[in-house]
């Protein structure tokens, strides 16, 4: 069920967000997922592109298919318009205390980053890790002029001032 060093990430991500107050929907997932690989270093093996809400892995999701179809984590519906949240079932709780040891020093990485973003709403999520995005593509050397307009470009309801406080906002996370 649970063989590699991606799954624990995954599911101790999905237990640190909830317990930092994140809804967990996938969104949640995806973009501090990419947070935690791109931006802090933390060696999944995942594959993001830019996509509708921002950078998005598609072999991620398979993954939280296969846990869900596996019992290892749960889809609780919620009140609408909102989509379901993530958590781990009995079996996660202990595959994942099993499995802890595969995470070393990247448990801490994950407690940090969800710390920093378990409280962020979508829209939050999706500029911010657009932003990462954008930084990761361009050369360092662009200033965060540059930058934003390349975030308003490839996402043209992202306001330019927006895009400024989410280049901020990422080198704030990045650096604390």
């Amino acid at each position: 069920m649970l063989t590699n060093k991606s799954s624990a990430i995954v599911l101790k991500l999905i237990k640190e967000l909830k317990r930092f107050g994140s809804w967990c929907g996938e969104t949640h997932v995806q973009k501090t997922m990419y947070f935690l690989q791109e931006g802090i270093g933390v060696n999944t093996d995942f594959d993001f592109i830019l996509y509708k809400h921002g950078p998005f892995s598609f072999n991620l999701s398979d993954l939280l298919v296969s846990l869900q179809s596996n019992d290892v984590v749960k889809l609780i519906p919620q009140q609408y318009p909102y989509g379901p949240s993530f958590a781990l079932t009995e079996d996660g709780e202990s595959l994942l205390e099993e499995y802890s040891d595969k995470l070393g020093d990247d448990g801490s990485k994950i407690e940090q980053i969800a710390l920093k973003l378990g409280n962020k709403k979508v829209v939050e999520l999706e500029r911010l890790g657009t932003a990462l995005y954008v930084s990761k593509k361009m050369d360092s050397d662009n200033s965060i002029d540059l930058k934003a307009d390349e975030i308003v470009r490839l996402k043209p309801h992202i306001s330019r001032p927006s895009a400024i406080l989410a280049l901020n906002e990422v080198c704030e996370i990045l650096t604390t």
